[in-house]
């Protein structure tokens, strides 16, 4: 049994800021399903929103941010995580990220514009942000005494004094962690526990999600008796690239930000159609209109048309763009790039406060699989790395007011019973197709009560097949990311179901209208409900 005062589970922005936050007075063990620089926050392209001109103002951001989340964030969850954004980019400043700044002689940061937002705000390092954030944080947490990393270990379930058969009040107790190379669960005990496992991306046929996006956390707060909302807001970015040779790879919506343009296969604009903002509206707005254009034409793809600038600005603004079109012979100053609309964001997860605290003591989340009040029913560009920077700064802090010495409690250890090696491993691989499969045709963009029942009684039968299949075999990790996509899969569909309106990312065909009396009302899931 591997004993730490703090585990953390997930080694992206929020996983590594929080682990900083408590390592001085904690001891802290960050288990990472792959190795630990490969995370959500490694493939943010945009940046950091975050209020650091004297052009714009907190009650700007503030009111962006209400405006995209369509009427159900927490206006004081919004205040609090805006205005507490300046210290956080200070200390990330401190540890070495630096920002692009302007190359006019005046200095200040070079601050990019998004879809949503009224002023130039985005805090970038042009765009490969999150490469960049990921890096100053891994190089502050290497060899700090205090901080162990487990690559290539993936959460299999948290242990609760529930799972365990104890009669006292509940709490988080640490996890049952598999080591891939070794092939064999190790147990992990902990006073506290911090989710930071990022998105479920890969639940969908078409993602920007690295493949590590499988929802584990969702899925394993939830199995532990944890709240789970929202999960019916699901972000689908408007611009993936769409070229047979790359999958997964996102078109940044900054470029939309410096002037680009949504355009269809006959080099019409379309977007004034739709918004008065045209390509900078909001994401969901944006995503619908693709959605709408492809399907009134038949067209496989859209296009974003950047040959209004040279291929030197493109190449100083954008390199990691400009540089992988380049590669697959697309050349962004003469010719327009196919872009489709794929799973982005969810801007639900496991309930918690602006601290991070879940309704289970020990446990904590922060990130993107957790859900403060932020994103509302759609997440503002850039808002999400600003979230996971306060809200592990929060939870952190909150860690070290509590009592260092809980319960030291044995833990028993994993049991692998009359478990046998997996005899067809070709059920994992369709099973996983088919989640994804199902998610993109019946819930994806455009929702309907009718797609949705149907997804949900399919989804409930693969449940019982992976169930079984799990119990019978021993594990790998294929098998656990497949139980976690099918549980956070259904937890998607039943939020759906129960949401009778359209709002934000939720846009069904049956209930086209938004619901004025629903505006502060989260879909809320509880394993005991």
């Amino acid at each position: 049994m591997q004993r730490t005062d703090v585990l953390v589970i997930g080694s992206g922005i929020a996983g590594l800021t929080f682990a900083l936050q408590v390592a001085d007075q904690r001891s802290v063990a960050i288990v990472t399903k792959k190795n630990k620089a490969e995370s959500n926050t490694n493939y943010a392209q945009g940046g950091i929103a975050c209020v650091t001109s004297e052009e714009d103002s907190f009650e700007l951001h503030v009111r962006d941010t209400l405006e995209a989340g369509a009427g159900l964030c927490r206006e004081d969850v919004v205040r609090e995580i805006v205005q507490e954004g300046p210290a956080r980019i200070q200390e990330l400043i401190m540890l070495g990220m630096a920002f692009a700044e302007r190359d006019n002689g005046e200095g200040g940061f070079d601050l990019g514009k998004e879809g949503g937002h009224s002023k130039r705000r985005i805090l970038h390092a042009r765009d490969v942000t999150g490469r960049e954030v990921e890096k100053a944080l891994l190089v502050a947490i290497a060899g700090h005494p205090n901080i162990q990393v487990y690559e290539n270990h993936l959460a299999v379930n948290l242990i609760t004094k529930e799972r365990l058969g104890l009669a006292t009040a509940n709490r988080c107790l640490g996890a049952y962690v598999y080591d891939v190379e070794r092939g064999r669960v190790e147990t992990f005990a902990a006073h506290h526990v911090l989710l930071a496992t990022g998105g479920c991306g890969q639940v969908y046929l078409h993602t920007t999600n690295p493949e590590i996006a499988t929802g584990d956390g969702v899925s394993m707060a939830y199995r532990a008796g944890c709240k789970v909302a929202n999960m019916e807001f699901i972000q689908f970015h408007p611009t993936s690239l769409h070229h047979h040779q790359v999958r997964s790879f996102l078109i940044s919506e900054a470029l939309r930000g410096e002037g680009g343009e949504l355009i269809d296969r006959q080099g019409n604009a379309f977007m004034q159609n739709y918004d008065p903002r045209k390509s900078l509206a909001p994401r969901d707005i944006v995503a619908r209109a693709i959605d709408a254009e492809m399907k009134k034409s038949g067209a496989p793809c859209v296009y974003l048309d950047m040959t209004a600038h040279s291929g030197e600005a493109l190449r100083d603004r954008f390199p990691n763009i400009y540089h992988t079109c380049k590669k697959l012979g697309l050349r962004l100053e003469d010719e327009p790039i196919p872009v489709v609309p794929a799973a982005h964001y969810q801007c639900g997860g496991v309930l918690t406060d602006t601290n991070g605290r879940t309704n289970l003591p020990g446990l904590f989340a922060v990130g993107e699989v957790a859900c403060t009040g932020l994103h509302g029913a759609n997440r503002l560009a850039s808002n999400s790395l600003l979230e996971a920077l306060v809200c592990a700064y929060r939870a952190g802090r909150s860690v070290l007011d509590d009592a260092r010495d809980g319960e030291k409690m044995e833990l028993p250890e994993w049991e692998v019973g009359a478990a046998v090696d997996p005899d067809e491993l070709v059920v994992i691989k369709h099973n996983w197709q088919e989640v994804q499969q199902l998610m993109w045709d019946y819930v994806g963009i455009v929702r309907t009560t009718k797609r949705l029942m149907r997804a949900g009684k399919r989804l409930h039968n693969l449940s019982e097949e992976v169930k079984e299949f799990y119990w019978r075999h021993k594990l790998t990790a294929d098998l656990i990311e497949l139980r976690s996509l099918v549980l956070v899969a259904s937890l998607i569909v039943d939020c759906a179901l129960k949401r009778k309106e359209s709002r934000g990312l939720h846009y069904t065909l049956d209930y086209p209208q938004t619901d004025a009396q629903a505006s502060l009302e989260d879909t809320v899931l509880d394993r005991y409900s």
